[in-house]
Order: structure tokens, then C-alpha cells, then sequence
């Protein structure tokens, strides 16, 4: 991997190579100013302004030929709506045709333009985190909050490139306007964006799409799933290796394993304290017989994501097989009269979680072109999962007996499941196709031999490095060698290097990256309080069966896509992540305020009210989180067995322990006290998280 600083040399404009970001004299400065506080020439406060001041004149410098460029693509752009309206009146083919051509020139410009900003936010960043580590000074923080939030900001110009969206409508609209299969649409407003198949305009599209991080639905649902989201394979040979991986079949069956499993464990939730009590147990025990399963994941998340590293196939196998035994268990403890056996099935289940095993497929096996589609239909899996599982445990309302053995509503659930999964296995042993693992082995870009069609190819993939280089830039890159010899995380070996135990992944773990993570256990936490006492709290307070809960339950299943889809389309692109972070946490707040039973009278309205704030406002909270957490966590933390998807896999499958655990304990406090004495550690947490967002707060982005 080469470090940014080669980088930024070899995918510069040649003739725009005096307006980029002087990475390597700001590198030399930072290291500079280290020795002159160390010989004490300078103080700190003093570094700290020279520094401010030599990184504004970068960004102005920037800043300013940005809006330069811009305003001559939009004079280009101009100029040639001139010529398309004379020839709407006068329409000639072929001036047609030179027309798009040179609509196509101003966008392959614009894409240039996009990856030099591109280029320059990734060296601001950089750059600003090298400062930090060195001297062990939030100095991002005051940076970004001073210079962000000001009327007169530059720096929003490079991070949010005001100007260069109205550049790009107004160059889509007008090729797609020219093209020949128009069809009825009158404009590019009246149709719909899938229409839109000029390939300039996809390259604009996934350079702004780069550029911005933009949240879309695909995107902000595949950020649930939070799977390493790469760039695309640079060459041909890498896009057939890839292609050569993918099977399609092998991905369904990967994303049928993550809705099975969500569905086994949402649908003993309605009736889990009905069971509880035909066993001898208090119905609050319902959150140790549904929390076991969780206690179980914990360690199955571990060894499934090391299993990974050798196979897939045989992972899937196991799981389907634990969770086969684990249900059968679940529904024979009935007949046996045994809440040990009932405990033991769940904890055979959450043995076979094998939901490490699908992310990590997807991740590595499928191809970069689709991955964010993938990780999409894994997060919509798991949310169909989660509102099918109460779903069918309502639909599961019978009573018989067959040999001796017993089918109720209690039972059918284990039967049911032990079935799919068997099912299932049957299906994966026929239909799914083990990847070659020999060609993760070599994965070192191949260069393209062919100089031809150079012009877009360089464009999309940067621009070729010449052949013959002069000695100053041989020795300038030697000097890049040499001065990020002491920064780790760009070194090409240690940048890429895997976390090999927890302890290492933890140590990767910066203070945005542990609030995160700490948001994820309380949103978590907040959840599970509020599915897993849900058929208690109802039964005691509004007499609702089994039915009643279930539709309950489903219903805020159901939420989740629609929720997502609007916040991925929509809310994402008004807002920054990091508003809506705290926005989420603050209405997740008011909805478990709103749950507390003050008065001595509690409706079913003030409780479904209050459950669908903060069910909703906990599916805004997670999209938000693990999109940020993609952001800030290390990139070492993306690959490996210790990966940040099984660090917040841990998080919040520790979350769903500690809450069923509690609503266990405060069954002994009497039925009419649980509701408030469960959501009062969701309080002190949420406010918790919100103040540490705060502080935080500045350092996200």
C-alpha cells in the first residue's frame, strides 16, 4: 500500500500541481515544531497558531482555485445551453452529437475536479491526525469547530464543496436531455434517477458519491451492516478474480442464515413467559431463558469470525446444525418439565450465530461493484427476520399432542425452527460453492499494459505514473519514505496489519470510536428492555395475550426499513451524521422518559406511544452509529478476525445480556415495580452517551 504522500504526487493534475495541499512541508513542520518544543524554542501555544495559520493559507489556496475551476465549468456549461437551444429549434444530428461530446469533455473535467478536492480533504485529514498523534493534543477538535462553524468558513468549501452540486445537476440534466431514447419524459425531472445511463454521468456520480460519503438508502443500509466498503478493483485482472468468488446462490444462502436466525430469535418473545411459568418459573424469567441465547453469541461471534479465515462452508454447516439441536431441545424441555433443557436450547442457538460468518462473506467474497447491495439485503434480512419471528409466534396458536409429544404456542416455535434450519441445511449442502481462498492470498494490483483509451481510464482511475522519473522526484519520494518512517499507521505494512487479539483491537480504539461503541451498547440495551418485557408488561397492565403482542411486535419490526428509507434518502442528505447522532440520542431520551409509570394509572396509549419513539429513534440512533463508526474507526479494525463488525457484534450482544439479566433481577422486586426499574439504567446510559457525544462531538466528521 502506498502512503498518501506518494499518493497525492502520483494522482495530482500535472498542471494543477501548485494548488493541492503541501502534505510533505506540513509533515516536515509537524515534525519540526516536535523538536522545538522538545529544545524548548517554541511553546506550545505559539506551534499551535503558526500551525492554524500555515493550514488556512493551504485551505485558501485550495479553496480559491476550486471556485476558479468552478466557475469556468459552469461558464462551459453556459456557453453550450446556448447552443443546445438553438438547436432545439434547428435540431441537426450530428451538432447534436458534437454537443454531447462536449458536455462529456466538461464532465470528465468536473471529475478531475471532484478528485482534487477528493485529494485535498483526505490530506487536511491526515494531516490534522498526524498533528494530534505527535503531540497528543485535540487540536482537530478546535480546528474543525472554529473554522467550521464561521460565517466566513473555507473549510466547509472543501468538506461539503458548496457550488460544485449545481455544477454537477446542470450538466446531468443536460446530457440526459440529449440523449436519443428519450422516451415520453420531457426532462430529467420527469423520470425517474434510473434512467439515467450516460456513462459520464455514473463516473460523476460515484466520484461526488466518494467525495461525500452521501447516505442513500442502499448506502445507509449497508452501514448497518458495517462491512468494509472498498473501492473497486482497479484493474481487469482484480474484477475477474473477484467475479471468480462470487456466487450468487452461496450470497443468498448467506443472507437466508441471517433472516432464519433473526426470526429464531425474536419468535419465543411473545410467549417466552407463558413457558417460563408452565416450567415452575416466574414470568421474568423470561429474560434469562430470551438473554441466554445473547450470553451464548458472545463466544460463538469469536470463533465463527476466526473459522472465517479458513472456510465458510463448513461454519454454515455447523451453525445450522447447533441450531437445529438447540430449538429441538427448546421444545422437548416442555415434555421433560425442565427449564435446564429449555436454558440449554437457547444456549445451543446462540452457539450457532453464525451472522460473523455472513458479514465476513459478503466482505471478502463479494464483488466491490455490489458489496454495498449485499450488505443492504443483509441488514433488510435481518430487520424482514426480526418482525416475521413475533409474526408467526401469533399465527403459532394451537394445541395438540402427537406420540406423547407436546405442540402448543410455547413449543411450535422450537419445532418450527428446528425444521427451517434442517431445511436449510439440506439446501446449503447442495447448493453452496466454497470460494477460492488461494487468490485472497495474492492481491497486489497489477498494472494495466495497455496504453490505450487513456483519457477515460485515467480520469476514472487517477493519472498514469510516468514511466521514467527524474532524480529530484526520486529523491522527494526517498524523503516521504524517510519522514513517515515514524508514523505507523501510514507505514504500508503496519497501515493493513489486522488487530490479532482483542487487546490490539482495543488499543486501535480512539475516544470517538469507544463512544460509539458505547452509544451502540446503549441503544442495544434500550431495545432489548423494550422487546424482551414487552409480553410481561402488557400482560400485567392491559391483560393483552399472546396474539395482542405478537402484532405488537411485528409492527415495530415493520418500522425499520421505512424508518431507514426515509433517513437514508432524505433526513441524511440535509443534515450531517453527527447532528443526527445527537438529535436520535435526545428523542431515544424523551421516549424512555415518556415510559415511566408516574401515576398510579398507566395506558396501553402512553405505552405504545412511548415504545414506538424509542424503538424508531433507536433504528435512526444505529444507521447514524455505525455509519460514523465506519468513519472513525481505524482502518486496520476492517480485515481479521478481531474486526470492528465483531467489536460491535460484542457491544451490543453485551448490551442484550446486561438488559435481560436485569429485567431477571428486577422481577424480584415485584412485577409493578419492573417497568421503571428496567428503563432507569436505560436513563442513566442514554444520558450518559449524549454527554460524551458532546464532547466528542467535534471530532466527528
Amino acid at each position: 500500500m502506498v502512503n498518501f504522500g506518494k499518493k497525492l504526487t502520483a494522482d495530482q493534475v500535472p498542471e494543477w500541481r501548485g494548488y493541492y495541499i503541501n502534505y510533505k512541508l506540513m509533515k516536515k513542520k509537524v515534525k519540526q515544531y516536535g523538536q522545538q518544543i522538545q529544545q524548548g524554542e517554541k511553546d506550545r501555544h505559539r506551534v499551535l497558531k503558526d500551525f492554524s495559520k500555515m493550514l488556512d493559507d493551504q485551505i485558501e489556496k485550495i479553496v480559491l482555485f476550486l471556485l476558479e475551476q468552478q466557475g469556468m465549468l459552469a461558464s462551459r456549461i453556459e456557453k453550450l445551453g446556448k447552443q443546445r437551444a438553438i438547436l432545439a429549434e434547428q435540431p441537426d444530428i450530428s451538432g447534436i452529437a458534437e454537443l454531447r461530446e462536449a458536455y462529456r469533455e466538461v464532465g470528465l473535467d468536473l471529475i478531475k475536479l471532484l478528485k482534487f478536492v477528493d485529494l485535498n480533504a483526505t490530506g487536511i485529514r491526515k494531516i490534522l491526525k498526524k498533528f494530534d498523534k505527535r503531540f497528543s493534543y485535540r487540536f482537530t477538535d478546535y480546528y474543525v469547530s472554529s473554522r467550521s462553524n464561521h460565517p466566513y468558513s473555507q473549510l466547509q468549501q472543501v468538506f461539503k464543496h458548496v457550488g460544485v452540486g449545481a455544477v454537477v445537476g446542470a450538466l446531468s440534466r443536460n446530457l440526459v436531455d440529449l440523449q436519443e431514447h428519450q422516451g415520453s419524459y420531457l426532462s430529467i425531472y420527469d423520470q425517474p434517477p434510473t434512467a439515467l445511463k450516460d456513462p459520464i454521468i455514473d463516473m460523476i456520480n460515484s466520484s461526488v458519491d466518494k467525495l461525500t460519503r452521501s447516505t442513500n438508502f442502499l448506502r445507509f443500509l449497508g452501514q448497518h451492516a458495517l462491512i468494509a466498503q472498498e473501492e473497486s478493483p482497479s484493474t481487469a485482472g482484480e474484477e475477474e478474480i473477484e467475479d471468480q468468488k462470487y456466487h450468487f446462490i452461496s450470497l443468498m444462502l448467506n443472507l437466508v442464515n441471517t433472516f432464519l436466525y433473526m426470526v429464531n430469535t425474536y419468535i419465543i418473545v411473545p410467549t417466552a413467559d407463558d413457558y417460563s411459568v408452565s416450567l415452575g418459573a416466574a414470568s421474568t424469567v423470561c429474560g434469562v431463558v430470551i438473554g441466554s441465547m445473547a450470553v451464548a453469541q458472545i463466544f460463538s461471534s469469536v470463533y465463527f469470525s476466526a473459522w472465517s479465515n479458513k472456510s465458510y462452508f463448513r461454519p454454515l454447516v455447523f451453525s445450522s446444525i447447533v441450531l437445529c439441536l438447540g430449538n429441538v431441545c427448546y421444545a422437548m424441555a416442555y415434555d421433560m418439565n425442565s427449564l435446564a433443557v429449555l436454558i440449554i436450547g437457547r444456549l445451543l442457538c446462540g452457539l450457532g450465530s453464525a451472522r460473523a460468518v455472513n458479514r465476513r462473506y459478503i466482505s471478502d467474497c463479494v464483488p466491490a461493484r455490489i458489496r454495498m447491495q449485499a450488505s443492504a439485503g443483509f441488514v433488510s434480512a435481518s430487520a424482514l427476520g426480526m418482525a416475521c419471528g413475533p409474526a408467526l409466534a401469533g399465527l403459532l396458536q394451537w394445541r395438540f399432542k402427537i406420540y406423547m409429544v407436546t405442540f402448543s404456542q410455547s413449543t411450535l416455535p422450537g419445532w418450527l425452527m428446528a425444521v427451517a434450519w434442517l431445511l436449510y441445511l439440506v439446501w446449503l449442502c447442495i447448493s453452496f460453492k466454497e470460494p477460492n481462498r488461494a487468490d485472497e492470498v495474492n492481491d497486489t494490483p497489477q498494472n494495466s499494459a495497455s496504453g490505450q483509451g487513456v483519457d477515460i481510464e485515467q480520469v476514472e482511475n487517477g493519472l498514469a505514473q510516468p514511466l521514467l522519473r527524474d532524480s529530484e522526484t526520486k529523491q522527494n519520494e526517498e524523503d516521504d519514505d524517510d519522514d513517515d518512517e515514524d508514523d505507523s499507521e501510514e507505514c504500508a505494512q503496519d497501515s493493513r496489519k489486522p488487530a490479532t487479539s482483542i487487546g490490539s483491537a482495543y488499543r486501535l480504539l480512539t475516544p470517538s470510536v469507544k463512544v460509539q461503541l458505547l452509544i451502540y451498547f446503549m441503544l442495544k440495551y434500550a431495545m432489548e428492555i423494550l422487546l424482551s418485557e414487552s409480553s410481561v408488561i402488557t400482560n400485567h397492565y392491559f391483560n393483552w395475550n399472546t396474539s395482542a403482542v405478537a402484532i405488537f411486535l411485528a409492527i415495530l419490526g415493520l418500522t425499520v426499513l421505512p424508518i431507514n428509507a426515509v433517513v437514508g434518502t432524505y433526513i441524511s442528505n440535509m443534515f450531517e451524521d453527527r447532528q443526527l447522532l445527537m438529535a436520535s440520542q435526545i428523542t431515544l431520551l424523551v421516549g424512555i422518559i415518556f415510559s415511566f409509570k408516574v401515576t398510579s394509572r398507566y395506558s396501553a396509549i402512553q405505552y405504545v406511544i412511548s415504545a414506538l419513539i424509542t424503538f424508531v429513534s433507536a433504528e435512526v440512533l444505529e444507521g447514524v452509529n455505525l455509519s460514523l463508526l465506519s468513519s472513525v474507526m481505524s482502518s486496520r479494525l476492517s480485515r481479521g478476525t478481531y474486526n470492528g463488525g465483531l467489536l460491535s457484534t460484542e457491544a451490543g450482544t453485551l448490551a442484550r445480556v446486561v438488559a435481560d439479566c436485569t429485567i431477571t433481577a428486577a422481577g424480584y422486586l415485584g412485577i409493578g415495580s419492573l417497568l421503571n426499574v428496567t428503563l432507569l439504567p436505560s436513563l442513566v446510559i442514554c444520558a450518559a452517551s449524549i454527554a460524551c457525544t458532546f464532547l466528542t462531538y467535534n471530532s466527528l466528521f
